[in-house]
């Protein structure tokens, strides 16, 4: 499993250098609009509610992006990533928007040996970072040490179902597992989501799916509370280029009746008082 870990922080540290620098992330607009919010935090305002004077965490923050929306909506924002180079862009990024963002370099799965337990109001986890992990469970023991009693989870991901579809079929068919599985889905891909002038070197990924029976159960069986969940049929990047469209808002969905899929979904949960 390390060396899961280090083959997926090596092609991370690459790809973080060519997000930053792209119109997808948005940097400028972040340091000259001190009102800019990301895309998917926008998305997420209207089931996010008052985050005011909440102490939260972004778990696998990439490059903050995110973090530092949350953290413009009020709440005290901590950031987590395996990734050094995207968290030196993350912090630069919090710098030149005047943001205070207390930033770790860190596995996922030690984020209580980071920050301690029962430390935070909310855990945020935002679209593509749970495929990143091999052990759903573990995860959710994580989530649940992190949270004080009465905290929340606030997860949008993209949908189990959606990484099961083969992405370069004209149309699209459920080519990979659905349910957790021991032995990652290895991956060569020199491109990223991104516009990018080169290939990406560290192009090999590990990756891994997990069903939503399988999220749910293992944060029922740590503790939290379900307290809201919502399917959608847009998220926010071009999951199937020979199929998807823009939907505005930086969302992409289906052209040919986009109610097929749920292609994302929010879940939110509460710990136990």
């Amino acid at each position: 499993m390390t060396d899961s870990f280090a083959v997926n922080r090596a092609n991370w540290d690459e790809r973080a250098v060519v997000h930053a620098k792209s119109e997808y992330y948005g940097f400028e607009k972040f340091r000259t609009d001190p009102a800019h919010l990301s895309d998917v935090v926008r998305f997420d305002r209207p089931r996010l509610g008052d985050v005011t004077g909440l102490r939260g965490v972004h778990l696998q923050c990439h490059l903050g992006t995110d973090t530092l929306s949350l953290a413009r909506l009020g709440a005290e924002m901590s950031g987590l990533d395996l990734s050094p180079v995207s968290l030196a862009e993350a912090r630069k990024l919090a710098d030149s928007a005047g943001a205070q963002i207390d930033y770790h370099e860190a596995n996922t799965y030690d984020a209580v040996e980071v920050f301690g337990e029962n430390a935070f109001d909310l855990v945020y986890t935002g679209v593509g970072a749970l495929c990143w992990l091999p052990k759903i469970d573990r995860w959710a023991r994580v989530v649940a040490r992190l949270l004080r009693p009465g905290g929340r989870l606030f997860l949008r991901e993209g949908h189990p179902m959606l990484w099961t579809l083969d992405d370069e079929a004209d149309r699209a068919w459920p080519k990979y597992e659905y349910f957790e599985h021991e032995e990652p889905l290895v991956f060569a891909e020199e491109t990223t989501y991104v516009e990018a002038e080169g290939p990406i070197v560290n192009s090999t990924t590990h990756s891994w799916n997990h069903s939503l029976g399988e999220i749910i159960t293992a944060l029922l069986a740590h503790g939290l509370t379900l307290t809201a969940f919502t399917e959608h049929d847009t998220v926010p990047w071009n999951a199937l280029p020979k199929e998807m469209a823009p939907a505005g808002g930086g969302e992409w969905r289906l052209r040919d009746n986009p109610g097929r899929i749920a292609a994302s979904y929010t879940l939110q949960a509460v710990k136990h008082s």
